[in-house]
């Protein structure tokens, strides 16, 4: 039958389209335009083995829009009918984010097979705790066999050893069948040191930009048009052709775009347009570090369109409160006044000195005209987890009783909660960085810059695991069978119940920001969060408090001891109630 094969490469003077044969290769002139497309039409199988053959170079390069990398992203490109998937979804009509609970995983550690397949397995769990939408960390084609996901080089592939794309259908179809909505972790900040062939192509990156992870993306230079179609046709493909309900969008303020529309902007747009027709919400959350509401505000006020972003001060005032822990970017917090300012606020940082920047950061949010489930909040999360020396989650720096503390102001907080994979059962196992690059070179550094890093900061080199060491990969692996023993099982149990007061109390779901209160004693170090008829009290001090909350019930503690009595609430060292006023 015949086949279309098109690939962008303006800095080509010549293009072969390469069809392996059985292990022989054809050599087929492509030909070419003046806008960079070359094009082929060929008599193929259904399924074929393909690359791109440049200015009659040895190597053959894959495709730049490879849906399939069998061997691998220095491999050839493999065709895959994203149609021949039987889609049992018909019914499914989406979820918005509002209200909605996210759980945030990693297909290679979620499971100890590590597959898309192995994770519908674990789906009823997730359906009994509450969640409402699976977040996957990035899933395109890296080089090696496991990763974190960010050092993709190949957007439209889906990493074989998870399943390959056939294998991604079937878990989205699985997702929707059990009422849950997918969003899909992306990178368009940056690509991955290995296998990255797009600059061969066409001018994909920018030379004079560089962020954290290198060289930025070409966004506003010459040629950088057609970059943009590539980028958002990506985004569109998830949400088109695998039926993903919404996107996570990496790190967008190393997104270096000086149009007057900016990439986010348009992305948004186009999304728009696609939920229009398809008739179902379609989200897009943005990563960012900018503390810019501008991101989620509507396009008519001035804003780009984007439906939530995250709130890392979320996260920072409340890891400190809990550890103690000021170094880094934790130096600015550590009250409860800091707390309840987030809470009513989103950020904590809003035009204020940030002494980790060395300057002000920040801009304001407009509390009574932002919706608060436009901010995505966690108490742990794989970044905050994972980018610690040793990879050490929040269950293994606090007590029992403080993780109870932090899941209340997570589930309570008026803003969209997530949670981490595993954390709902404090999960013993670490999650930590690792990686698996093939080339000896680039796995030596990997490894000798990231202990050599945390060395600098005093760890013990001894002590901080080897990226590249199978045995990381591993050790980050989730261990099922201990969610259902021992203290585990308590906390999963709390988990359940909070999630489940969401669903019964609509004064936690309302997303009006303007009506969060808050009370609060920095030196006795207690919090009082009201919302509608309910409220929150939270004794993070190492004693016993007495706080005034007036008539009422509860509804739920974390611990025993709780004594409600005139008016006051008497709670034991590190615990929270939920109070339903009466």
């Amino acid at each position: 039958m015949p086949q279309d094969f098109r690939v962008w490469a303006p800095r080509a003077a010549r293009v072969d389209l390469v069809l392996q044969d059985q292990g022989a290769g054809t050599d087929i002139a492509m030909a070419g335009s003046d806008d960079g497309w070359w094009a082929a039409r060929v008599e193929t199988d259904d399924l074929v083995r393909y690359g791109f053959r440049l200015d009659g170079a040895d190597d053959v390069r894959p495709d730049p829009r490879s849906l399939r990398q069998p061997d691998g992203v220095h491999g050839l490109s493999a065709t895959f009918d994203r149609t021949a998937h039987r889609w049992q979804d018909s019914d499914w009509t989406g979820r918005q984010l509002a209200g909605g609970l996210i759980y945030e995983l990693h297909i290679g550690t979620f499971t100890a097979e590590g597959t898309f397949d192995a994770a519908i397995g674990k789906l009823d769990h997730l359906v009994s705790l509450g969640v409402d939408f699976v977040e996957l960390l990035p899933v395109n084609g890296f080089n090696g066999v496991h990763n974190w996901g960010y050092d993709g080089v190949l957007w439209y592939a889906v990493h074989e050893a998870y399943g390959g794309p056939a294998g991604y259908q079937r878990l989205v179809d699985a997702c929707h069948q059990r009422g849950l909505a997918v969003i899909q972790d992306v990178v368009y900040n940056h690509l991955g040191p290995s296998g990255n062939y797009l600059p061969e192509y066409g001018p994909y990156l920018h030379e004079e930009h560089a962020n954290t992870w290198g060289t930025s993306v070409n966004l506003d230079g010459p040629g950088s048009d057609t970059v943009r179609e590539y980028i958002i046709d990506n985004a569109l493909m998830w949400l088109r052709d695998y039926h993903v309900d919404g996107l996570r969008l990496d790190a967008v303020h190393a997104l270096v775009d000086h149009r007057a529309d900016h990439l986010l902007s348009e992305m948004a747009q186009q999304v728009k347009v696609l939920s229009a027709h398809v008739g179902r919400p379609l989200t897009l959350i943005a990563e960012s570090d900018l503390n810019d509401p501008r991101l989620i505000t509507s396009p008519e006020a001035g804003g780009y369109g984007l439906d939530a972003q995250w709130s890392d001060d979320f996260h920072h005032v409340l890891h400190v409160a809990l550890t103690g822990e000021k170094t880094g970017y934790y130096r600015d917090f550590g009250s409860m006044g800091d707390i309840a300012k987030v809470l009513r606020r989103a950020f904590f940082h809003d035009g204020t000195y940030s002494s980790f920047r060395g300057r002000n950061h920040g801009r304001e949010v407009e509390a009574h005209t932002t919706p608060a489930s436009r901010f995505v909040v966690f108490a742990q999360d794989h970044d905050q987890i994972g980018n610690r020396a040793i990879g050490d989650r929040l269950s293994t720096q606090v007590d029992a009783d403080s993780l109870a503390l932090a899941a209340t102001l997570v589930f309570t907080s008026p803003f969209t909660p997530m949670l981490f994979m595993g954390e709902e059962w404090a999960a013993s196992t670490p999650w930590q960085f690792f990686t698996s690059h093939p080339e000896p070179d680039l796995g030596k550094a990997t490894a000798e810059g990231r202990i050599a890093e945390f060395a600098r900061m005093g760890w013990d080199p001894n002590e901080v695991p080897d990226p590249q060491d199978p045995k990381t990969f591993a050790a980050s692996k989730l261990n099922w069978d201990e969610s259902a023993t021992g203290h585990h099982a308590s906390v999963l149990e709390l988990y359940r119940r909070l999630a489940g007061l969401r669903r019964e109390y609509s004064d936690l779901t309302d997303p009006r920001l303007g009506r969060v209160l808050t009370r609060h004693d920095d030196d006795e170090r207690w919090l009082v969060v009201e919302r509608g008829g309910l409220r929150m009290v939270f004794n993070f001090a190492d004693v016993s408090r007495s706080v005034p909350v007036g008539a009422a019930r509860v509804l739920l503690a974390t611990k025993s001891g709780v004594v409600l009595d005139a008016g006051q609430v008497f709670l034991p060292a590190r615990t929270a109630v939920i109070l339903d006023a009466v």
